[in-house]
């Protein structure tokens, strides 16, 4: 069964990943790995390697690490700095987006004088 686990979707994470989402230091992972609280398969990404993590263990170690009110915080502030990303990179694309409208409207201006 642990063997599917690797299978679905969202349900691994890089080591990266894991540090971001549940605010864990790469120090605190690799002990956990060596200790055998997580599981772990070694993937390659262009040619980097990057350990691979079950989500579920990585968030029970965050929980007896940091408390239920602790993982529950941090959930709220990886969900709020995605969406921080995603409304930038939103504003960027509309700037671009209004100075092509402008080029565009000062050539078909120009054409039609």
């Amino acid at each position: 069964m642990a063997e599917s686990l690797w299978q679905k979707p969202n349900a691994t994470l890089s080591h990266k990943n894991a540090c971001k989402e549940f605010s864990l230091t790469e120090e605190v992972l690799i002990e956990a790995m060596k200790s055998g609280k997580l599981q772990y398969q070694i993937n390659y990404a262009h040619g980097n390697p990057y350990y691979k993590l079950l989500r579920g263990e990585v968030e029970a170690l965050a929980l007896e690490m940091h408390g239920a009110k602790g993982i529950a915080e941090q959930k709220i502030e990886y969900e709020l700095k995605k969406t921080n990303t995603g409304i930038n990179s939103c504003k960027r694309k509309l700037t671009a987006l209004e100075k092509q409208k402008f080029v565009l409207t000062e050539a078909l201006k120009k054409l039609r004088d």
